[in-house]
């Protein structure tokens, strides 16, 4: 059996957002979805809370009300729900493992806080070993094209890979960004030569695997934050790469990341690397 597409979902108002996002995109991938709804139990010492069984039911028609707009929305989906009795880190993570993607909604930008990405996006962003892809509130509607960035010293496979085969499956372009180029020592000329000469060798193998998918390349000297944002709008994904992070109380996403989780126009995909 094929792996399911995953999304994190809670009583929120970003989560039907990132339901239906992750909706189309299972059936774009003839894949089934699955939602979990992680539920933080008492320990066992603990009392019980009152009312606690009229939130375990109020958690559980959520999850049945939700699944029955995403099939009344979406024909043809396959959908199943969880409430899983956890913590919603490690129950994020472990369905991850298994899944073809984690799909998590995000605030959206113009409400009060919301350019703060919660501990539970930053922790499983930083260590989801799949794909995870945050879904802001306010997204624009979908288009066809994605936007990936690119970096040019070990360019990721993975990164690449999603990308390309996003774009494909979307019947859309896509646009390759480097940013950064020419901000070195050398003459800023034949950097950005060098730069643009690196960035077709690392999308060459992907263009001839994926011949129906147009290409756009762009070399821009700004910061790597800005220079990905600049290139985003317009877009219906961005996709990202993501080295591997050390645990920490606070996890590092990286300046890239932190903006896109924060600002992108559309949704993000943060892709792990080896």
């Amino acid at each position: 059996m094929r792996a399911p597409i995953v999304v994190g979902v809670d009583g929120f108002a970003e989560s039907p957002p990132a339901a239906h996002w992750a909706a189309r995109e299972a059936l774009l991938r003839d894949l089934r979805l699955r939602l979990i709804h992680a539920w933080n139990p008492p320990s066992p010492e603990a009392p019980a809370l009152p009312h606690e069984d009229d939130l375990n039911y109020w958690a559980q028609r959520f999850l049945t009300d939700l699944v029955g707009e995403l099939r009344d929305a979406h024909p043809g989906l396959r959908v199943s729900a969880e409430l899983v009795p956890r913590e919603t880190v490690p129950a994020l993570l472990d369905a991850a493992r298994d899944a073809e993607m984690l799909v998590l909604g995000s605030r959206g930008r113009g409400t009060p806080g919301g350019f703060l990405l919660g501990s539970t996006g930053r922790h499983v962003l930083a260590h989801g070993e799949r794909p995870v892809v945050m879904v802001h509130a306010d997204d624009q509607p979908l288009t066809a094209d994605v936007t990936v960035g690119v970096r040019l010293r070990g360019a990721s496979e993975e990164t690449l890979r999603f990308a390309f085969d996003a774009a494909a499956r979307r019947g859309g372009a896509l646009r390759a960004v480097h940013a950064g180029a020419g901000t070195g020592t050398g003459a800023p000329e034949a950097e950005e030569a060098a730069a643009a000469d690196a960035l077709d060798a690392a999308l060459r193998p992907w263009r001839e695997k994926y011949p129906g998918v147009p290409v756009a390349e762009a070399l821009t000297s700004e910061r790597p934050a800005l220079g990905v944002m600049h290139t985003a709008p317009g877009s219906g994904l961005l996709v990202l790469g993501r080295e591997e992070t050390e645990p920490a109380p606070v996890p590092h996403l990286g300046s890239v990341i932190h903006a896109a989780v924060h600002h992108a126009p559309c949704p993000v995909a943060v892709v792990p690397c080896s």
